[in-house]
């Protein structure tokens, strides 16, 4: 999560943009984007250089002769704003453009319709010098900086389009765990959230992989897919594959869910967090999909959409709204039959509401399921996550409870689930049981939940406490009255001069004549 000190940079930087004249989100967050992506460049670079000298071998540099100005090391030190203006409009933005400028990759592809639109040399030199002061060290950051400036598009999140939080992202990527020889696919891609942590864990757990050409080739050119129908999205998704080390990422302007996707059976692996909400036309889906499930709601069209994209044996983990696991509808009943019957759905981890806040607060699921196409379930692994690491509020701060390692490792060795019970986080449901219940997937339906009895004692005791209690009180007023009622008389005799006991027998005379005693 993007906090304190270098939230406030980010927002400063926010500013200059607005009152600079950018006031659409989505060109601030694309223009904020180039110059990070253009620092990012040089910093790479740099590391690649330094490895070179260290190493002794050749090093092939992406800015060779004159584009060396281009670095963000030189031009954001040159003399005057005016200068850097002119190296960074007409220099630097045509430079990034024409990287990988082949024509075929996913970089030439959405950087050609970029546009320069920082309109002055005194608002580039603000930013320039604001960007600079970030302090990004890890991919962690990288993604929450991204995730952070999204979430300041007015429209994120009334078309269903949440922003996948980091460590959930992370944890998904553990629980499926890619292999070297994986294909892998988001079909609503975004900012490509999934598909750099997915790489990341490659490099992470295989990192002898890129010791072979043919699996270096492959993760370069052949493993990782994007479909998205937001072109600033595929900018920022192929620029933040490229940073991170992804050559040709085939990421491709497309809607998933329409005839134009013809893909069958071709991916191994589908990470994803599709739209909710979304309502179609009939006539805007494949026909395909709509044998699968005839509906108009795009969470249960996605859902159709990953088991025909799948080859056999491929795997999915993907997050549905909590709607899809126990809805009436014929469509909702049919996806959940497809599913369980045809395929082998392995795991429902239930999420608490406030994982999408401050965007959302939908309550949703991961269903982590393999397709098979000749079914496979015999029983589910459920899961009930009660804490994320942040607070399920709309501040989400960091906190200590986590049920993200507990997930992992229990996913992880399933045998030992065998013997739990209902009563605890996490179980198996036999599959016979969820098809005895329309096959609802909501763990509520499935859960234990143990009632303590509580023993109260006889109306009689309760009530003879009550009076002691009330006669308590009673007393304590009396004290409390007596006393208010002697400190008044001591002030009075006081400011009158008259003693003490004189006062006292005067206002006992005007209170009750007859009892005083001359």
């Amino acid at each position: 999560m993007i906090t304190g000190e270098l939230r406030n940079k980010i927002d400063r930087i926010w500013e200059i943009f607005w009152t600079g004249g950018i006031t659409n989100p989505l060109d601030v967050i694309e223009q904020f984007t180039y110059l990070l992506f253009i620092k990012q460049l040089d910093e790479v670079e740099t590391v690649k250089e330094n490895e070179a000298n260290f190493l002794g071998v050749h090093f092939e540099t992406m800015f060779p002769g004159e584009c060396q100005k281009y670095r963000w090391s030189k031009f954001k030190n040159l003399g005057s704003a005016d200068e850097m203006y002119e190296v960074v409009a007409n220099g630097v933005f045509p430079f990034i453009k024409n990287l990988h400028q082949d024509g075929d990759s996913a970089y030439a592809r959405y950087m050609g319709d970029a546009i320069f639109k920082i309109p002055t040399a005194a608002m580039l030199s603000k930013i320039v010098d604001g960007i600079d002061k970030l302090e990004l060290g890890d991919t962690d950051s990288k993604g929450d900086l991204y995730e952070y400036l999204l979430s300041k598009v007015a429209t994120a999140g009334t078309n269903g389009q949440f922003r996948t939080p980091r460590h959930i992202i992370k944890m998904m990527v553990a629980l499926v765990k890619p292999q070297p020889d994986d294909i892998i696919i988001d079909p609503a891609m975004g900012s490509a959230g999934f598909l750099i942590e997915a790489q990341q864990y490659l490099r992470d757990n295989h990192a002898d992989m890129f010791l072979n050409a043919k699996l270096r080739e492959h993760f370069n050119n052949e493993m990782f897919y994007g479909n998205d129908m937001d072109r600033t999205m595929l900018r920022i998704g192929a620029m933040n594959m490229l940073l991170h080390g992804v050559d040709n990422p085939n990421i491709s302007y497309r809607d998933s869910l329409s005839e134009q996707n013809t893909d069958y059976e071709k991916y191994t692996l589908v990470l994803a967090n599709p739209p909710f909400k979304g309502s179609l036309d009939y006539d805007a889906v494949s026909g395909d999909l709509l044998k699968i499930t005839k509906t108009k709601k795009t969470e249960l069209l996605f859902l159709a959409l990953f088991l025909r994209i799948l080859k056999k044996g491929g795997r999915a983990a993907v997050i549905v709204p909590d709607g899809v696991l126990f809805g009436s509808s014929n469509a909702h009943k049919q996806i959940r039959k497809e599913i369980l019957d045809n395929n082998k759905l392995d795991a429902v981890i239930s999420m608490p509401s406030g994982v999408f806040k401050p965007y959302a607060g939908v309550s949703t699921a991961i269903l982590i399921f393999t397709k098979t196409g000749s079914g496979g379930t015999d029983k589910v692994w459920f899961y009930d996550m009660k804490a994320d690491g942040y607070s399920l509020d709309d501040k989400r701060q960091e906190i200590s409870e986590c049920d993200i390692p507990d997930i992992v490792s229990r996913f992880g060795n399933l045998e030992a689930e065998e013997n739990r019970t209902r009563t605890e986080q996490s179980f198996f449901v036999p599959v016979e049981e969820i098809i005895a219940n329309e096959y609802d997937l909501s763990i509520n339906k499935y859960k234990e939940v143990v009632y303590e009895q509580v023993k109260y004692e006889s109306t009689e005791v309760i009530l003879g406490k009550i009076e002691q209690i009330e006669a308590e009180i009673q007393a304590d007023l009396s004290v409390l009255t007596l006393s208010n009622s002697l400190s008044r008389l001591l002030y009075l005799s006081t400011i009158s001069g008259i003693s003490f006991s004189t006062t006292l027998v005067l206002l006992a005379s005007k209170l009750n004549p007859s009892a005083v005693i001359s």
